[in-house]
């Protein structure tokens, strides 16, 4: 059980001058990092009464900005046909800067790349709307994605490639 001296809970240990190390997570900025909307066969395409086929591709980038300070980058393309014609093609890059302090090492990869992502979801899917949107087009709502389960079962599965490499070169 945590001792309690004046006022307190430790793990047992004096925590030194009074430092703060419980863990710390903080969205501190978010930005449209890059968005292109193309529109190529307009105006033709807007007389085809045919609903395109949508494609969507999400990307996950992070890269650690300043001390304790991490650059989450959710990168979503998205390709609408019809009848084999490009309707549109959006491109966003959509990134957030997270404060991290006191976060272990072995959870600071999957929370950049599970929950970080699910933080700027919301927000890059309603600048998409509205890129779609103002390109002439009803405005595009992306389903939910789960960013933490991706996370979890590509890397099982890469535990899973790893375990098989190192039996193969048994």
């Amino acid at each position: 059980m945590a001792e309690q001296d004046n006022g307190v809970t430790t793990g047992g240990e004096p925590l030194p001058n009074g430092a703060d190390t419980l863990p710390q997570v903080g969205l501190l900025s978010q930005y449209v990092k890059d968005l292109s909307f193309e529109n190529p066969n307009a105006p033709a395409i807007y007389q085809n009464p045919q609903a395109p086929d949508i494609n969507v591709q999400f990307d996950i980038g992070s890269n650690q900005v300043a001390d304790e300070v991490h650059e989450v980058v959710l990168k979503v393309e998205i390709r609408a046909e019809s009848a084999g014609t490009v309707a549109f093609i959006v491109e966003l890059s959509y990134a957030g800067l997270f404060g991290l302090r006191n976060v272990p090492v072995e959870a600071v990869q999957p929370f950049l790349l599970g929950e970080g992502p699910r933080l700027l979801f919301p927000f890059a899917r309603r600048v998409v709307a509205d890129a779609v949107r103002d390109g002439g087009f009803p405005p595009l709502l992306l389903e939910p994605v789960d960013f933490n389960g991706l996370y979890h079962q590509q890397a099982e599965a890469r535990a899973q490639q790893e375990a098989a490499g190192n039996i193969g070169n048994a």
